[in-house]
């Protein structure tokens, strides 16, 4: 009787542990594709697809191609011009994630990198709540992008967006070029989750928060008109939709990081498979008094490490050397950000260009400006 209550303990632990194994070792895969942030820079994409616009010509160095999965390459091959708004949209992303943590501990800091799954340091091999917030903004990032290259006519295989041909309102109708975001979501869909393989929890986060970026882009869309009419009166105005800003998108992004869900595998839900089985899954909040997580909501398994101190395992840099708001009880100030090592006080002398004016034609003539300022760094 007691070996038989042993083997039954033992089935149960292992159906729980199962869809948590395998997911240290390569778990960040899915990022290889972020190395086509190194497109448009020397000897990666040819330069010419980038200066003159070329749609047609572009191709990639070997090593940029290295980091794309077989369907990926398809992809790019079957939509020429797409790799240039690919590439865009990952530099986006990059410098969008820069200033939304600017302020923070955690800087998004990036590096020379070779492959894409350093390009953020190794903390994308860790299923936190900052790995949530990337994966989410570069899937966010080449919607974003590939459906406004769309409208711009820099991708053969799409146009503008021309399904808005519903009712008209009374003192204006549909018309002009929509951003395309259905074409938008649709590839970035198949591209960026082309990278995620495996049935354990964290392939299942992957998916959520890429598909959390892409419902970002497309809820924001905005509509957008033009007047006509005589003597710029405005009798009818012509209609279409236009995307958000992208910081708009990342300001979003920003305050899901802060709410973010942790969360398990749903006992009730699918383990996810091919084909349109591979959203089959359910994700359930780790703490059973909270919500489940919405489609918006970004989730997480795994607690932040510490980036107060140096850890070369996961390539975090500490805040030592940080510039700190002396003044400020938010995350920027020197309490928080120092994370109570103190501070240290500088006056600096900076030179500036100032008192710029504009001379006829063509030049701006700027003085230098000396000022000193007071820089606060973190011990």
């Amino acid at each position: 009787m007691s070996s038989t209550r042993t083997t039954v303990v033992l089935v149960l632990v292992l159906m729980m542990v199962l869809p948590y194994l395998g997911t240290a070792k390569g778990r960040g895969r899915g990022s290889k594709w972020w190395g086509i942030a190194r497109a448009g820079e020397p000897n990666n994409l040819v330069s010419n697809s980038i200066k003159e616009n070329s749609i047609t010509n572009s191709y990639l160095d070997p090593d940029v191609h290295a980091t794309l999965r077989r369907k990926q390459r398809r992809l790019v091959r079957d939509h020429p011009g797409v790799v240039v708004a690919v590439a865009k949209g990952a530099k986006q992303a990059i410098s969008e994630c820069k200033h939304q943590f600017k302020n923070r501990r955690w800087n998004c800091p990036t590096k020379d990198f070779h492959r894409g799954r350093n390009l953020f340091g190794k903390i994308v091999d860790r299923a936190c709540r900052e790995t949530a917030f990337i994966y989410a903004l570069m899937s966010a990032a080449v919607t974003h992008s590939v459906s406004r290259a769309c409208s711009e006519g820099a991708i053969e295989s799409c146009t503008c967006d021309y399904s808005q041909r519903g009712p008209s309102g009374a003192d204006w109708e549909w018309g002009g070029c929509s951003d395309n975001i259905q074409f938008g979501v649709k590839f970035s869909r198949e591209f960026v989750d082309a990278g995620e393989k495996g049935r354990d929890i964290r392939y299942m986060m992957n998916l959520h928060n890429n598909e959390a970026g892409r419902v970002h882009v497309s809820t924001e869309m905005r509509q957008e008109c033009k007047c006509h009419g005589m003597s710029g009166s405005c009798t009818v105005r012509t209609c279409w939709m236009r995307l958000p800003f992208f910081r708009v998108v990342g300001d979003n992004l920003k305050d899901r990081f802060d709410g973010a869900s942790r969360v398990l595998i749903s006992n009730t839900g699918r383990t996810p498979g091919n084909g349109r089985k591979k959203y089959n899954y359910q994700l359930k909040p780790y703490n059973p008094e909270h919500k489940a997580p919405s489609k918006k909501d970004l989730v997480y398994y795994e607690n932040s490490p510490n980036f107060c101190e140096k850890n070369l395992k996961l390539g975090i840099a500490g805040t030592q050397g940080r510039v700190c708001n002396e003044t400020s009880i938010g995350v920027d100030g020197c309490d928080l950000m120092c994370c109570g090592r103190g501070y240290k006080t500088e006056v600096k002398e900076v030179v500036e260009r100032c008192a710029c004016t504009f001379h006829w034609c063509c030049e701006v003539k700027c003085k230098v400006c000396r000022t000193k300022k007071t820089i606060h760094t973190c011990l």
